[in-house]
């Protein structure tokens, strides 16, 4: 194998791994997302309310720092 081979199998190896990595991570946030709305379900409704309330701003505003490239 040449180097030029081995190098882009390494890069290749790489990127995989990378996206692997990040399904994972969405994974673990998703289900995060699940167990916060189900521990908010478990409220009564005026604590129900607020609580979806501020989840509701705080995924507009990752929403939002996604639109415009923020981190």
């Amino acid at each position: 194998m040449g180097e030029t081979d081995r190098s882009e199998s390494e890069h290749r190896d790489t990127a995989a791994h990378e996206r692997a990595r990040g399904a994972v991570g969405a994974e673990a946030e998703v289900d995060g997302l699940v167990s916060r709305i189900e521990l908010i379900e478990s409220q009564p409704l005026p604590q129900r309310a607020a609580q979806f309330e501020q989840l509701h701003d705080e995924l507009l505003a990752e929403l939002q720092r996604g639109d415009h490239g923020g981190a």
